[in-house]
Formats: C-alpha cells, sequence, structure tokens
C-alpha cells in the first residue's frame, strides 16, 4: 500500500502539495459557524425548559429530540448531496439550524423548544455531513489527514468556547441578545454558499497507487470509532456525578480531554499522511482504554488528570484515522455521514446504557468497563491494519 510512504507531499514537480484553498477556508469557516450555533444553545434550552417548570426528564427531552434530528439528518445527507449537491444542502443546513433559533424566548412551552431543537439538529446535521463531505473532496488525498485533523481543530473550539458562553449569557438573563448569536452564527453559511462547489470533487480521487477498497469497511471503521465515542458521552456526561470528583475538578479535566483530543487529531492527520492512517488505530484504542481504566483511582486528582489526557489523546487520533481511512474506502459524502453517524449514536447511546451498570459497580469500576468496550473492538482495528498492508486492492 502506498499508505507506507515516507516521503513529503509533494506535487509532481516536487514542489509541496497546497493545502488550503479559498473553497476550503469557507468550508471551515462554515464548520466553525454552525458548530458555534449548535454549542451556544446545547446547554441552555434545557435549563429554560427547567426555569418554565419541565420536570428533568422533560428537559431531558430537549436535548434528546435535539439528537433524534441531527440523526435522522445524518442519515439522509448522503443521498441530498447527491441529487442536490453541496451548496444546497448547506444552505438548507444552515436555515434549519439558525432560523428557529429567532423564536426562542425564555418562558416558551416545551413543546416550542422541543420543536425547536429537533429543527435545529435537521440543520446541524446537514451542516455537519456536507461540511465534512466538502473538506474530503477539496483537500488534496497527499495531505487529507492533515487537513482533516486542522478540520478538527476548527471544530474543536467551539466546544470550548461557546458551549460554556452560552451558559454563562443565560445566566445573565441574556437570553434574547444569545438566541440572536445563535441564529447568526447559524445562518452566516448562507452567505458563503456561492463561493463553494455544488458538485465538483476537484482532489477526490485517491491518490496514485491507492484504491478505495475492502467491502465492510465502512461498518468496521464506524464500530471502531462508534466504541471511543460511547466512552466519550459516558465521561462527559458523569464524571461531575461522580463521587470524590468537585464540580471544579470535573470541569477542568473534561476541558483537559477536549485540549488533548483536538492537539492530537491535529497530529495523527500529519503522522497518518506519512505512515498511513491504519497503523494509528491499535496504538489509539489502546492508549484510550489505559486512560479509562486509570478511573479507578478516583480518589487521585493526578490520576484523573492523567487519565484524561490519555483518553483525549487516543480519541482525537481515533477520530482522525477513522474518517480519513473511511474516505479511502467510500465516497466523501458516504464517508461523512458514517462518521458523523458513529459519533453522535455513540456519544447519545453510551451515557443511557452505563447508568445501569453504575447503579450496580459504582463509578470507577463502571468506567473501568467502558474501557474494555474499546479493547473490544482490537480485532476490528487489527483487521483494518491487514486490509491496509495487504496488496490486494479490492473494489
Amino acid at each position: 500500500m502506498s499508505t507506507l510512504t515516507h516521503a513529503e507531499p509533494a506535487t509532481r514537480d516536487g514542489a509541496p502539495t497546497r493545502l488550503l484553498s479559498l473553497p476550503l477556508a469557507l468550508t471551515f469557516l462554515a464548520e466553525f459557524t454552525s458548530l458555534t450555533s449548535f454549542f451556544l444553545l446545547l446547554s441552555v434550552l434545557p435549563m429554560l425548559a427547567a426555569a418554565a417548570g419541565a420536570s428533568s426528564s422533560g428537559a431531558g427531552l430537549i436535548t434528546g429530540s435535539l439528537l433524534l434530528g441531527t440523526v435522522a439528518a445524518e442519515a439522509a445527507a448522503a443521498p441530498g448531496i447527491r441529487r442536490f449537491g453541496y451548496r444546497t444542502m448547506l444552505a438548507t443546513g444552515a436555515v434549519l439550524l439558525g432560523a428557529p433559533a429567532l423564536v426562542l424566548l425564555p418562558r416558551e412551552p416545551q413543546a416550542v423548544m422541543m420543536g425547536v431543537s429537533f429543527v435545529r439538529g435537521l440543520g446541524f446535521g446537514l451542516c455537519g455531513v456536507t461540511t465534512g463531505a466538502l473538506a474530503a473532496t477539496l483537500l488534496p488525498p497527499e495531505r487529507r489527514g492533515e487537513g482533516l485533523g486542522l478540520l478538527g481543530v476548527v471544530s474543536g473550539v467551539p466546544a470550548v468556547i461557546a458551549l460554556p458562553a452560552g451558559v454563562w449569557l443565560a445566566g445573565l438573563h441574556l437570553t434574547t441578545a444569545l438566541a440572536a448569536m445563535a441564529a447568526a452564527a447559524g445562518l452566516l453559511p448562507l452567505t458563503i454558499v456561492r463561493w463553494l462547489p455544488s458538485r465538483g470533487e476537484a482532489h477526490s480521487r485517491p491518490p496514485a497507487g491507492r484504491t478505495r477498497r475492502a467491502p465492510g469497511a465502512g461498518m468496521r471503521l464506524s464500530l471502531i470509532f462508534a466504541a471511543c465515542t460511547i466512552a466519550a458521552g459516558v465521561l462527559d456526561s458523569f464524571l461531575p456525578l461522580a463521587r470524590g470528583v468537585s464540580s471544579n475538578l470535573a470541569s477542568a479535566v473534561l476541558l483537559v480531554q477536549a485540549i488533548a483530543a483536538t492537539l492530537s487529531r491535529w497530529q495523527a492527520g500529519r503522522t497518518g499522511d506519512r505512515y498511513g492512517h491504519a497503523r494509528l488505530l491499535i496504538p489509539a484504542l489502546i492508549v484510550a482504554a489505559i486512560g479509562l481504566a486509570a478511573m479507578l483511582w478516583l480518589a487521585s486528582p493526578v490520576l484523573i488528570f492523567a487519565s484524561m489526557v490519555l483518553f483525549g489523546a487516543g480519541f482525537g487520533v481515533l477520530e482522525n484515522a477513522t474518517f480519513a481511512l473511511l474516505i479511502e474506502h467510500l465516497p466523501e459524502a458516504k464517508a461523512s455521514t458514517l462518521w458523523n453517524l458513529a459519533y453522535d449514536a455513540g456519544y447519545g447511546a453510551g451515557p443511557a446504557v452505563f447508568g445501569l451498570f453504575a447503579a450496580r459497580t459504582g463509578y470507577p469500576a463502571a468506567f473501568a468497563l467502558t474501557g474494555i468496550l474499546v479493547l473490544a473492538v482490537l480485532p476490528a482495528a487489527l483487521r483494518e491494519r491487514k486490509v491496509a498492508a495487504s496488496p490486494a486492492r479490492l473494489l
């Protein structure tokens, strides 16, 4: 496989392959603004529902509606891109994500908030799949992993900034201003779609010596990634609830995890372009599982920080490597769809099941059991590495 090359990416005349272009930079901007809109209201809508008298389960339905809309849109995104093109799908997603925020008021009925969340979920799902697929088509294949890593950095910033900013503004009773900000950020891609390709795939061909291959690879890679997103959803949801972990400590270590994941995702792209993305899967799974195993010692803040650094590093590598490999196997839109579905479905399903185990075993043991789940997909990662190293190229 050409994934074993050690040469720096270059054009045929020996010059370095250019990574950024205007359409790619605008795609990154669309990713950043749509995620900013999403995270500004992610925690605020359940807060508003609770303030309006909804029970904790009712507030949870707000987030459930958001996830339902997101997954539904992601499942429909690839056929939509094939039929209508990138511009139309991104513009549709922007309208569905941004416009509903304008109807939010502090005392809206729960049903209205659920409807707003569902529609915004549809928009977020369309934007996420479209920007991921569009970035994959615009990146030069020889530097695709690096470019996807850069996309990961762009997408990581809103979670760090917009999520706490939304909660802070809501605490200051600036709900109207917050809704306007979320609407503006969500609608901003409408102003740039004219400069994006509709169906063109300038860099969509695999590099020389590499072809799309291996039936079943899409499901295999989705399972590998979903095993880690399940663990991420568990940590984000339950670490603040674990006995002995203060709210300040939980906030700090989850921030460290997010930073570690963002940085490792970018570095994984550069390493994968040089040595092969499949080579990164097994080490990343092991590192993530070790981080989860260290959660057995929740009484030690030092070990908690270390575990979150390890898990974040493994998770970031898997984010980038699985996406890059899916693009090698599948058309860009389908690859982006599977990756986003694995992310959101795993992130949502993990906490739902984790609570059943935690009630019987306690949080430390349940976290460690989650690490076993991550290790359970090692055979799939080994199979992917063998396929990548095989001289046979299927499809």
